[in-house]
């Protein structure tokens, strides 16, 4: 499982944001949540969901603006899930606290951590995803403009006209913002996310078999 947790940063100069978050994200996440998103103490805000896609979809929104420190832990939840996403808990939410605690000092305000953290699949996603962010952090006003419309699924030449510009313009503004890099990687980003999460609960699983099972006796010695 994904836990999100995410700090509003600086909220005493900001407002509040986590109430208006919690509302537009279960409207946005509703069919993809395993639990709705749920507001802590303070100005925090908790997610949980089975597969990775939103989830990564999830990270990259809530990191776009710089309003909150994001953490994702994977790892395994405490069944059977309580109603409320506050009120569960599990190695995946413990991850999630070491990750959100990590990315308040963080340059891009992000951190992951998986619940087995000798895993494979943490050392591989952490820092590609780090990279995506970097890149996102360098992209400017009118690159976002073009990446919000071609990430619809709008086509290149389609969001030229939409922005008045010309088709080379589209390019090149395409380039600068990397946004053919980051459409590319999407799809192994999800599929690293999810290999960690399999492992994670593969880990779980072995070890709680190993200790239910008892060594043989043997046979009895005079």
């Amino acid at each position: 499982m994904f836990v999100i947790t995410a700090d509003q940063v600086d909220s005493t100069r900001r407002g509040d944001l986590a109430g208006a978050a919690v509302a537009g994200l279960n409207a946005r996440y509703e069919k993809h949540l395993a639990l709705p998103v749920d507001r802590n103490a303070g100005d925090e805000i908790q997610a949980l969901f089975a597969t990775p896609e939103p989830t990564l979809a999830l990270i990259l929104e809530l990191t776009r603006g710089g309003q909150w420190s994001v953490g994702c832990g994977i790892g395994t939840t405490r069944t059977p899930l309580p109603r409320n996403t506050r009120e569960a808990s599990g190695p995946a939410f413990v991850a999630a606290r070491d990750a959100v605690d990590r990315a308040k000092r963080a340059p891009f305000r992000f951190a992951l951590s998986v619940a087995d953290d000798h895993l494979l699949g943490a050392a591989d996603v952490a820092p590609l995803l780090e990279l995506l962010l970097l890149l996102r952090a360098r992209r400017t006003a009118e690159g976002w403009e073009l990446f919000d419309l071609v990430a619809t699924g709008m086509s290149q030449a389609d969001a030229a006209a939409r922005l008045a510009i010309s088709p080379q313009a589209a390019s090149q503004r395409a380039r600068t913002a990397g946004i053919r890099s980051e459409l590319a990687a999407m799809g192994p980003l999800v599929r690293l996310l999810g290999e960690a999460n399999a492992a994670a609960a593969t880990a779980t699983t072995t070890t709680a078999t190993t200790a239910t099972v008892r060594p043989d006796d043997g046979p009895a010695h005079a």
